[in-house]
């Protein structure tokens, strides 16, 4: 029998942190909470943490560079949690890495499937592909292991994690029509077309970073009911 899963719910709210570890124990799983970010990402290392559930509106911390950090230092699910419920906010922790979005006041129930799902999503994703090796296309030239875009004038382009991922997942599959679901597979181990609409805010943003004309691409092009194809001769270098 496997072990249970280990969730973390950082909140600073102990109402909240009470009513969700006690559900998620009803669950079936080992609960952990702490009310400030603070040490969060070494107690997810200490406790082999699977999920966590994360509050953006911790004091002293800033929830959004938190979640970062956590998907950028260790192998974990990240839902966030929070009383904002900006749209800008939604889709920025999205496209940092976080696993699912949950605004407040939200039913436990609810938070509850999403968990679920998170994890399930997470024990079946498939295994990326080593990052290794760089791709040059249409004078670019995107370094895996730098994770750096070199435009066709030798200067550097910034990519935010999700615009990198994105990009990584063309190269690696050029002229291949690739479907919002699968773009998040690459990008963010997520097979849930719940949040398809990050992937096209986040291509809008890289259409503008390495097209001639965003408006009329000709390296990402959307193929209409089906997602994008990278319409471009990739060189592996």
């Amino acid at each position: 029998m496997s072990a249970a899963k280990r969730i973390l719910v950082v909140d600073d709210e102990p109402d909240i942190r009470e009513i969700v570890s006690l559900m998620l124990e009803d669950a079936g799983y080992e609960a952990f909470s702490t009310g400030t970010g603070e040490g969060v990402l070494d107690l997810v290392r200490k406790e082999h943490i699977d999920l966590v559930v994360l509050d953006l509106g911790l004091p002293g911390v800033d929830g959004l560079t938190l979640t970062r950090s956590l998907k950028e230092h260790v192998d974990v699910g990240v839902v966030i949690i929070s009383g904002r419920g900006e749209t800008t906010e939604k889709i920025i922790g999205l496209e940092i890495g976080a696993d699912d979005y949950l605004s407040k006041p939200f039913e436990p129930r609810e938070l509850l499937a999403r968990i679920r799902s998170v994890l399930r999503r997470l024990g079946t994703a498939p295994a990326r592909p080593a990052a290794s090796g760089a791709y040059r296309f249409e004078g670019w030239t995107l370094d895996v292991l730098a994770r750096a875009l070199t435009g066709p004038g030798g200067d550097p382009v910034g990519l935010s994690s999700g615009e990198f991922g994105l990009l990584k997942a063309f190269a690696e599959h050029p002229n291949e029509v690739l479907s919002r679901d699968q773009l998040l597979d690459f990008t963010h181990g997520d097979d849930t077309p719940a949040f398809d609409r990050s992937v096209d805010v986040q291509i809008a943003r890289l259409r503008k970073k390495i097209e001639a004309d965003a408006q009329k691409p000709n390296l990402i092009k959307t193929v209409r009911n089906a997602g994008y194809i990278f319409a471009v001769k990739v060189e592996r270098i």
